[in-house]
This record gives C-alpha cells, structure tokens and sequence, in this order.
C-alpha cells in the first residue's frame, strides 16, 4: 500500500527521466569487420541508413564493391580489401579507418570463416578459423577501444554455438566460446572509460558464408517457417544495444529463431 511518504518521493523525482530518451546514432563514426557479407553488411546498411559513417572491410574485393554500393544508398560507407587474420592487413584497415573516419565511437567485430571441426581439415585451417575468428577480434576491439578516447561502444558478434556445443564445429565453437569470455572481463577493463562492450550471439540465421550447403531457396524456405533469422534481425539487435542510455550496460543479447529445434 502507498503511503503520504511514497507519493513525496515520487514527486521528488526529476519526472524527465521518466522517459527513456535512445541517444541518436547520427554523425557518429562506426568500424565493421567482415562488413561486406550476411550479418556484417546487414549492420552496416542499417546504421548507415541512420546516419552512421561507416567503414568496412572484407576479403572479397567483388562483395566488397557490391557493399559498399548498398550502404552508399542509403548513408555514407568506404572500406578496404583485408584479411584480419593478417596482422600487416588489420593494422592496415585501422590505419584507414583513422583517415576516412577521423574518430571512433563504434566497433562492430564481425569478420568470421566457415565452422569447421577440430577433427577436420589442415593444422594452417585450424590456425586460421582461431585467428580470425578470435585472435583479431581480441586486436580488433583492443585497437578500437584505444581510439574512443570520448568512450564508445564495442559489438561483439559471437555465436549461440558457444551455447549450444553442437558437434560438427569444435573449432568455430572454441572461438565463439573465446568471445564469451573476452566480452566479460574487456567489459569490467573498459567500464571506467565509458566505452561499453556488448556481446550478441545469434542462433541459425541464413548467411551466404555460414551454410555453404544451404542454397538460397532453402534458407528462404527456412526463414519463411521462422526456423532460421535473417541477417537484418542481428542487425536489429545492434541497433538496440547502441541506442541505450549510457547508464545502461545490455552486455549480451541472444536471438535464435523462433521455432528452433534444439
């Protein structure tokens, strides 16, 4: 039950912030790893499309063009051919995004290969998924959080394998599970700095990278029974975490399709 003393603290509210203001993303300057494809170019064209300078890279000089076409529709984007398991390429697209953005406030780390399994594959395969899919985004999100001297914001695009543990991508899930822990203890270093560190992990979602042995027609097919997410819906969960109040830490999002199977 309320009481006379309850209805004087209510009143002493500043009743302003009652109302949740989302900060706007316009002007602000933006990082996107793997940026060219999927989930990475669906981040891309929608911050772009909200005002967002964006710069990106990929490995693939063809997806990269085709990209960076798309967010120039829509917003303003560059970006740069680049392989981030290259430490000479990673050094070289931050060098680039300091010219072209002249300031960091945002750092999506998205850039992945194909799962694959311990048990599969080549030694240099294993090293690579482990470098790209974790070494770079460790450097990746060191290298931005030294350019937010303002605070910022790092998204860190993980995996639902890390929860899952399904066979089949021993490697990939060593990475994504990585991440998890990465995101944890960067987010406790960096809190003081205003710069926050967020961690999305999206379940099956259609991705011309991911499901190399899904063609087109399966994922739509998928995607229209709600068992597999578009890349715009991850998309849509970064836009969420960027446009909380800064006293607001959404330090992880999971998004799995609704109908699922285990």
């Amino acid at each position: 039950m309320a009481t006379a003393n309850d209805t004087t603290a209510f009143n002493d509210l500043d009743l302003s912030d009652l109302h949740t203001q989302q900060p706007n993303l316009e002007g602000r300057r933006a990082i996107i790893t793997g940026g060219t494809t999927g989930i990475g170019r669906a981040i891309a064209v929608l911050l772009a499309s909200e005002g967002v300078r964006v710069f990106t890279c990929g490995r693939d000089e063809q997806h990269l063009a085709d990209a960076l076409a798309r967010i120039n529709q829509v917003g303003q984007g560059d970006g740069i051919s680049a392989d981030l398991s290259n430490p000479q390429d990673l050094r070289r697209f931050f060098t680039s995004a300091d010219a072209w953005l002249g300031g960091l406030d945002i750092a999506v780390i998205n850039a992945a290969v194909p799962a694959q399994s311990a048990s599969d594959g080549t030694e240099q395969d294993l090293r690579y998924q482990l470098e790209t899919d974790f070494v770079s985004y460790i450097i990746s999100a060191r290298e931005a959080a030294a350019r937010m001297k303002a605070g910022g914001d790092i998204v860190l695009i993980g995996s639902m394998s890390a929860v899952s543990l399904a066979g089949g991508s021993s490697a990939y899930t060593a990475a994504k599970s990585g991440i998890q822990g990465f995101a944890t203890g960067f987010r406790k270093e960096l809190a003081d700095k205003d710069i926050k560190v967020g961690l999305i992990e999206p379940g099956f979602t259609g991705a011309d990278f991911q499901y190399p042995d899904y063609p087109p027609e399966r994922q739509r097919e998928e995607i229209n029974a709600e068992r597999m997410l578009r890349a715009e819906d991850i998309a849509s969960a970064t836009h969420f975490m960027l446009t909380q109040p800064r006293r607001t830490a959404v330090s992880l999002i999971r998004v799995e399709p609704r109908l699922q199977d285990e």
